[in-house]
């Protein structure tokens, strides 16, 4: 079983990022759960969503407290909130950011495997406004091959009718423009 923490704030997506990688699993016959970990959260506070894909069954309902990936839809995000907590220490950190993988690992002193891309600046080209939860779906599937890109593809279209080229193509580029550095 692969468990994922994303981490982004209200309004950016991660409910719905979570909800589609779910869907996508499911459509090529695994099993998974997506929920989100919600309080007084307002638009634009740190936020929290969680994933569970397995080939198998899942019988766990707690919270995910020592996931294998975190993904990072906001990068302000770092520092701010431990993004790190709980995280395998041969886990996968992706991170929405401008830096490269290795100034994420020197940043954060993470001996894990780092994936960056620049889903803002897709998102803003490919969607028209800077919301990354789709764009960053594309950085997922590569980096964890959890999911093949392809599967995302019906759930976006189901979730954002005409809007779903555009989404489509904005997980496409991150498929295409990540940056990884592997576990030390």
């Amino acid at each position: 079983m692969i468990e994922i923490r994303w981490h982004g704030r209200g309004g950016q997506g991660a409910v719905t990022s979570i909800e589609m990688l779910a869907l996508a699993a499911i459509e090529e016959g695994k099993y998974a759960q997506g929920f989100p970990s919600f309080g007084p959260e307002r638009r634009g506070a740190p936020v929290a969503a969680f994933n569970r894909i397995d080939d198998k069954r899942i019988r766990v309902r707690s919270a995910i407290y020592n996931p294998d990936v975190v993904v990072v839809l906001d990068p302000s995000l770092v520092g701010l909130v431990n993004v790190l907590e709980g995280l395998k220490p041969d886990g996968t950190l992706i991170v929405n950011t401008v830096k490269s993988p290795d100034e994420i690992k020197k940043e954060l002193n993470f001996k894990g495997t780092v994936v960056t891309v620049d889903a803002s600046h897709i998102a803003r080209k490919e969607l028209g406004v800077p919301i990354t939860n789709t764009t960053m779906l594309g950085a997922v599937a590569k980096a964890i091959k959890v999911i093949k890109l392809k599967s995302l593809e019906g759930p976006l279209k189901e979730r954002f009718g005409r809007l779903a080229p555009r989404n489509i193509n904005a997980l496409k580029r991150a498929y295409k423009e990540l940056k990884i550095s592997e576990a030390a």
